[in-house]
C-alpha cells in the first residue's frame, strides 16, 4: 500500500516517493528527476530563479503565507560578508506533521530546494534547524547531506558552476518558540531561544548579524519543481492568489487521518467527507481548526462552502496557517480542547513578554476552573478582555496564538461554556 494510503484526488508532487525507502537516497531522488532543478537554476541565474518563484506565486508554507520570491528579493545584492539561509524544520505546531514527512521520505528534495534558494539569495551557508524530537528523521537528513557533498552537489564548485554553498543540520532542543524565525536565529547562535524585536528584519541583520532569509521546509521543497518545470506548470493547480499544491495534515474525528497533498482551494467539506472518509459512526461535524492550534476555531456552518486556500479560509474568519486541519465532531468538549491548547502555549511561552507570560498562565487556570465546573459567568468576559490585552502587545505572536482559539470559541460556542457553570441559566446568562 502506498504511503500510508492515497486518494485519487491527490496531486503527488511534494509527496512523490513517500513510503518508498529508495526515495531517501541520492540515486532514488535522481530517478525522480532530482537535482535537475538545481542545474536549471544555474542556467537561469540568480535573478531568473527569483523571477520564476515570484511568477509561480509560491507563498510561505510555514503559516504566514508571505510571497516567497518577494521575501528573497529583500536580500542585499551586494556582499560585504556572508549571507545565510535558514530552513525552519522545527515543526511544533499542534496538529502539524507534514515537514517531518518530507525530511523522512525525500530529504534530497529539501536539500535541493535549499541549494537553489541559497544560490538565488547569494547565501554562502544553509542552516537546517530541525526539531530535536525528530531524532531518526534528523539522521536520515544528515546522511542525505553527506551524500550531496560526496556527489559534488554541495560544498565547493557545485556542478562546476563555481558556486560554493555549505549545509549544516542543526538539532534544536524541543522548544516551540524556536519555530519563530528570530528565536530560531538566536538559538542557532547559541543563546536562549528568545524572539527579537523587528526591525531590524532578518534580511538586513539576521543570524550572526548578517543578511538572512528564513523559509519553511514545505516552501523550500516546492522550489526545485518550480525551477525545473516553470511557473505556468505550477500554477495549473490552486487559485490565482494561492497557487500550487498544499500538504494538509488532517487529524481528529475522521476515519482516515493523515497527510494529503491537494490543490490549493480544495473544498473543506470534500476533504473531510471524501478524502478523509467522513466522521466516524455518522456523527455530525461541530468545529474545525483549519491551520493548527494558533488560529480561530470555525463552527460547522462556516465550514460549508469553505475553500482551503489563504483567501478562502480568511473569508470565513480564520486562517489557513500551515494547513493543520483538526476536525471535531458533536461529542467534543470545546472547553476542554481550548484549555488543552492554551496549556500548551502557557508551557511553551519563553516568558520574555509580560502579557504572554502572565496572560497564558491565567487564561489556562481560568479555563481549567470552568472545565471542572467551578467557573463563573463573569469568567467569559474576563477571558475575552484578557485575550484582547494579549493580542498585538508582545514581541512575537505566541500570545496572539493563545488568544485566537479562546475568543473564537467563546463567540461561537458560548453555550458550551455556560453548560459547565452551575447556576448560569438561573442568572439569565444564556
Amino acid at each position: 500500500m502506498a504511503y500510508p494510503y492515497t486518494h485519487e484526488r491527490e496531486v503527488r508532487m511534494l509527496s512523490r516517493g513517500w513510503g518508498d525507502p529508495a526515495s531517501r537516497s541520492l540515486a532514488g531522488w535522481r530517478a525522480l528527476g532530482g537535482y535537475e532543478g538545481l542545474a536549471r537554476a544555474f542556467e537561469l541565474g540568480r535573478e531568473g530563479v527569483i523571477g520564476a518563484v515570484s511568477d509561480a506565486g509560491l507563498r510561505g508554507r510555514g503559516g504566514a503565507g508571505f510571497p516567497t520570491g518577494l521575501k528573497w528579493s529583500f536580500m542585499p545584492k551586494e556582499k560585504a560578508g556572508p549571507h545565510y539561509l535558514c530552513c525552519n524544520a522545527d515543526e511544533s505546531e499542534p496538529g502539524t506533521f507534514k515537514d517531518r514527512e518530507i525530511l523522512r521520505w525525500s530529504p534530497h528534495q529539501l536539500i535541493e530546494g535549499c541549494l537553489i534558494a541559497a544560490y538565488a539569495i547569494r547565501a554562502d551557508h544553509v542552516y537546517i534547524y530541525c526539531r530535536g524530537e525528530f531524532f531518526e528523521t534528523n539522521l536520515i537528513l544528515a546522511r542525505a547531506v553527506e551524500e550531496a557533498y560526496g556527489a559534488g552537489l554541495a560544498g565547493t564548485d557545485i556542478l562546476g558552476s563555481g558556486t560554493t554553498i555549505d549545509l549544516t543540520v542543526h538539532q534544536g532542543a524541543g522548544a516551540y518558540i524556536c519555530g519563530e524565525e528570530t528565536a530560531l536565529m538566536t538559538s542557532l547562535e547559541g543563546d536562549r531561544g528568545l524572539p527579537r524585536m523587528k526591525p531590524p528584519f532578518p534580511a538586513a541583520s539576521g543570524v550572526f548579524g548578517r543578511p538572512t532569509t528564513i523559509n519553511n521546509v514545505e516552501t523550500l521543497a516546492a522550489v526545485p519543481h518550480i525551477v525545473r518545470n516553470g511557473a505556468a506548470w505550477y500554477r495549473q493547480w490552486g487559485t490565482d492568489k494561492s497557487p500550487g499544491t498544499k500538504l494538509f495534515c488532517v487529524s481528529g474525528h475522521v476515519n482516515r487521518p493523515g497527510n494529503f497533498e491537494l490543490p490549493m482551494g480544495f473544498p473543506m467539506e470534500e476533504l473531510i467527507e471524501d478524502v478523509c472518509g467522513g466522521i466516524p459512526e455518522g456523527r455530525r461535524l461541530k468545529a474545525v481548526i483549519p491551520g493548527g492550534a494558533s488560529v480561530p476555531v470555525m463552527d460547522a456552518s462556516e465550514c460549508e462552502g469553505c475553500t482551503l486556500c489563504y483567501e478562502g479560509v480568511q473569508e470565513k474568519g480564520s486562517m489557513l496557517g500551515c494547513a493543520s486541519v483538526i476536525v471535531m465532531d458533536e461529542t467534543t468538549n470545546i472547553v476542554k480542547q481550548v484549555r488543552r491548547m492554551v496549556d500548551f502555549f502557557a508551557h511553551e511561552s519563553c516568558g520574555q513578554c509580560t502579557p504572554c507570560r502572565e496572560g497564558t498562565t491565567w487564561m489556562a487556570r481560568t479555563l481549567r476552573r470552568i472545565e471542572e465546573g467551578r467557573g463563573r459567568v463573569g469568567d467569559l468576559d474576563t477571558l475575552v478582555e484578557l485575550s484582547e490585552q494579549m493580542t498585538g502587545t508582545t514581541i512575537c505572536v505566541l500570545s496572539d496564538s493563545a488568544a485566537a482559539p479562546v475568543i473564537s470559541s467563546i463567540e461561537k460556542f458560548r453555550e458550551d461554556y455556560l453548560a459547565l457553570m452551575p447556576g448560569a441559566a438561573l442568572a439569565g446568562a444564556s
